[in-house]
């Protein structure tokens, strides 16, 4: 069976049209990216990040005072072939910004860091430091089997601040906040 050069084309050219508007969907969804697992002298280290978290609508919903709290959950396990994949740490990471109207600032509290508050001027300064995790101590490479294969599952939801007196009945735009990233796994050997 032959095929004309613009049949294939056009339906080439079907198949990126179906395909493209799914990717820039999947783009523009919040996500974990950006993941890099690797060793200290005595932990194994995390870094990763959110990417596409803030909408126009919770920077509003900041300005006007409103605490916006995204928390990381991590989970590492040994992969086993022939029996149950072993837990070996579970941890929740919070981040927290809250926006100062009479300084003009921004506040972001990190759980896994000093009690000390990170203050910044800039929004966008703010935003970088809400969603990274930078260095986050893992584990202890001791308690690590040379060789093994491990699995490493990050998720971040964005949970909101409750407001007193059920203010957040009133103001409705908050429940558009709600987020929650697929898990993501990076399967490596130490």
């Amino acid at each position: 069976m032959k095929y004309s050069f613009p049949a294939i084309l056009s339906s080439v050219f079907l198949i990126f049209l179906l395909i493209a508007p799914a990717a820039a969907e999947e783009e523009v969804e919040p996500h974990i990216g950006d993941i890099l697992i690797t060793t200290s002298q005595t932990h194994l280290l995390l870094f990763c990040s959110i990417k596409n978290s803030f909408t126009p609508k919770m920077i509003e919903g900041i300005h006007n005072g409103i605490p916006v709290t995204f928390t990381f959950m991590v989970e590492l396990e040994q992969v086993r072939s022939k029996w149950f994949d072993r837990g070996m740490t579970e941890m929740t990471i919070e981040h927290t910004l809250v926006y100062d109207s009479l300084k003009e600032r921004y506040e972001i509290h990190r759980s896994e860091k000093s009690k000390n508050p990170l203050i910044r001027d800039s929004l966008e300064k703010a935003m970088e430091l809400m969603v990274e995790l930078n260095g986050i101590k893992i584990i202890q490479r001791d308690e690590l089997t040379p060789d093994a294969p491990y699995a490493l599952h990050v998720k971040a939801t964005l949970a909101k601040k409750t407001l007193p007196l059920y203010i957040h009945y009133i103001i409705p735009f908050i429940s558009l906040w709600d987020f929650e990233t697929d898990w993501r796994t990076i399967e490596f050997r130490y």
